[in-house]
């Protein structure tokens, strides 16, 4: 089964409506129907927290928006692990330790490189991700890696 890693950028497209969310919705969709696997990293989360966090406090979504959006992943989030089509991967030394790596060898901020050293240690198909910077380093490592704003009609065939 198609396995695709979603990096945090990928996933808030699933609750903030912005380019690339028609794509999100559809791997998210397809997880559902189990159809794929999303994968995250457990840093993730934390990350799609704090985004929301700092979105409501910008004034950039009410408390109404940032509490459906929280209810929303979580809940998403609770259904999916259910129906197993839903993996996160816990943040180990071993997969840091290959993201220090990466950060040395591809210049990479640590977070990026943690995204794509938990692509590798979960065997994802594809990593998903709104960042561009992350996507071209992602293709230097031998990632197959996908723009989901830029390249969505190419990861929608991808999943067809």
């Amino acid at each position: 089964m198609l396995k695709l890693y979603l990096d945090t950028s990928a996933v808030l497209k699933r609750y903030l409506a912005e380019a690339g969310t028609d794509v999100a919705d559809e791997i998210f969709d397809k997880a559902e129907a189990g159809e794929l696997v999303i994968s995250v990293s457990l840093w993730n989360i934390g990350e799609v927290l704090g985004v929301l966090d700092a979105k409501r406090r910008q004034s950039w979504i009410d408390e109404k928006e940032f509490k459906i959006a929280l209810t929303s992943f979580a809940e998403e989030l609770v259904k999916l692990i259910r129906l197993k089509t839903l993996e996160i991967v816990p943040i180990l030394t071993s997969v840091v330790t290959d993201a220090w790596n990466l950060v040395l060898e591809h210049h990479v901020y640590e977070a990026d490189a943690l995204q794509i050293a938990t692509c590798f240690y979960g065997k994802n198909h594809a990593l998903v991700s709104g960042d561009e910077k992350l996507v071209k380093i992602s293709r230097k490592t031998g990632l197959q890696a996908f723009n989901v704003t830029r390249e969505g009609q190419e990861l929608l065939h991808l999943l067809s």
